[in-house]
């Protein structure tokens, strides 16, 4: 136990000096900066977050929860709990077969940089992230940083930068294309308040953000979603923690959900943020520092619960903060337009079809948002197209779910086009996002619109379609020029019999 002692105090040192190095130089700070804007507030409070619509985010561990652990045994326990991704801390063991004074770190020898590779390779771990580090006091040190991410293809560099340091970070970030987060330890660090984060990073490269650490802030008696509301668009790193009360007396990390972070209304945030990052598991309850698999475990199943794309495939892919069409193909005239930033699809021209290339699926539940320009809007979902667009006979063999407000009965929205009207007007007006929930088991097509079902139905040939296919590609219309049709949020979940 001695060993594991040492560790843990090395640990701890290295995180106060860096807590303490962050207050060296100072701004002059203002009561403005150590409190949540009135503003924000209201608009954490107008929020609806029980009706968001919960994002499946990947989750890494930080190692810093097996700090009693070397870092390859922290790679084991966090594989052994179904997590594939890791962000390490400088200052851990590296392993029981070598001495004490090996350590995780930036300056390690190559040999044990080779181990490391090996290690995650052997498990198909990634290891995504490095913090909290010291990224030092020059240039020369700093690079030494980016270029042990650019060695192992860590993406994100958690620290807390001096005032001096972000000139050099914001060229480093440009140059290695690797984020910045600055994290936030409670006082004395000037990071402790979000608000003063946020004053550091005006001017700044959008790789530079915030690493938000939702315990820290209850510490500071600071409410989660406030800062998270606060900090919208600079989310790089959630280093997630629930604790059983605000302050520090007394209070201690617990299991997720178990506490008072409302991390419900946290996730929630995070998901219309359209953040991207990894949910970075920190367990600090030091009762449980040999043994923590236990809360972490009922912690995970808590975010599987209320996450409500748990099990989907997001269509549009997404890398480094940006969505592509990588996949979808277009067949016909016309295109759809992507805003790269919001992920947004916008029909232009017509009448063609977008369709998803990469599968053919067969039963599925498929999920997704659209808007229309205008009340005539006209454009449609297609379901089990049997083979690769390359005429518009597509639409004798597969069936529309359709969108189309002006229309009536079989071909209003909702309908199956041309075959089954839905039961009830359900739509939105024109110009709000509608969402659909489309499920094809089997021969069974259900139709959910903004939360109700309007169709419920056993598909046979009929109207418009000769014959259906038992699985098929997906497609968007885009049917005129007139009047677009926007798409968003497009997940599909594939059912197994």
């Amino acid at each position: 136990m001695k060993r594991k002692r040492n560790i843990v105090l090395f640990g701890l040192m290295t995180f106060c000096l860096l807590a303490l190095s962050s207050v060296l130089l100072p701004p002059a700070a203002s009561g403005q900066e150590k409190v949540i804007p009135e503003e924000i507030r209201q608009q954490v409070s107008q929020t609806d977050y029980n009706a968001v619509r919960i994002k499946k985010f990947p989750v890494a561990m930080q190692c810093w929860t097996y700090r009693g652990y070397t870092f390859l045994e922290a790679l084991e326990k966090t594989r052994a709990l179904g997590i594939d991704y890791v962000q390490a801390f400088p200052g851990q063991r590296l392993s029981r077969e070598l001495p004490p004074s090996v350590m995780f770190h930036h300056q390690m020898a190559e040999e044990h940089l080779k181990l490391v590779r090996e290690k995650l390779s052997a498990l198909k771990m990634g290891l995504v992230a490095y913090g909290v580090v010291d990224t030092g006091r020059t240039e020369e040190e700093m690079r030494r940083v980016f270029d042990f991410a650019r060695k192992l293809g860590i993406r994100v560099i958690v620290t807390e930068p001096r005032d001096e340091d972000y000139p050099i970070l914001d060229r480093l970030v440009k140059e290695y294309n690797v984020r910045i987060a600055v994290h936030n330890h409670p006082e004395p660090s000037k990071y402790a308040h979000p608000a003063m984060a946020l004053k550091y990073l005006q001017g700044l490269d959008e790789r530079i953000g915030v690493c938000a650490d939702t315990g820290h802030w209850m510490r500071g008696n600071l409410k989660p979603v406030e800062c998270l509301r606060l900090l919208q668009g600079r989310v790089i790193d959630v280093h997630l923690k629930d604790r059983s009360d605000f302050g520090t007396r007394n209070a201690e990390d617990v299991a997720f959900g178990s506490g008072k972070a409302d991390l419900k209304s946290v996730l929630a945030e995070l998901t219309l943020q359209d953040y991207d990052g990894f949910l970075t598991v920190e367990y600090e309850n030091e009762k449980e520092v040999m043994t923590p698999e236990p809360a972490i475990q009922k912690g995970l199943e808590f975010i599987r619960k209320i996450t409500y794309y748990e099990g989907f495939e997001q269509l549009l892919s997404r890398r480094n903060g940006y969505y592509e069409k990588h996949g979808w193909n277009h067949y016909g005239p016309g295109h759809f337009e992507l805003d790269r930033r919001t992920g947004i699809l916008k029909s232009q021209g017509g009448m063609g079809l977008l369709w998803y290339s990469r599968k053919k699926y067969k039963d599925f539940i498929l999920d997704l948002e659209f808007k229309c320009s205008q009340k005539n809007t006209n454009s449609g979902i297609f379901l089990r197209i049997p083979e690769v667009p390359t005429s518009d006979d597509y639409i004798y063999h597969s069936f529309e779910i359709q969108i189309y407000d002006a229309g009536e009965g079989i071909h209003r929205t909702g309908a199956v086009y041309d075959a089954q009207a839905p039961n009830r007007e359900a739509s939105r007006p024109t110009g709000e996002w509608n969402h659909f929930r489309i499920a094809f088991i089997g021969d069974r097509l259900t139709v959910e619109l903004n939360g109700q079902m309007v169709v419920d139905w056993k598909a046979e040939p009929r109207g418009k379609v000769r014959d259906f296919a038992r699985e098929g590609y997906i497609g968007l219309q885009n049917h005129d020029s007139l009047s677009p049709v926007y798409f968003r949020n497009i997940y599909i979940k594939e059912i197994s019999n």
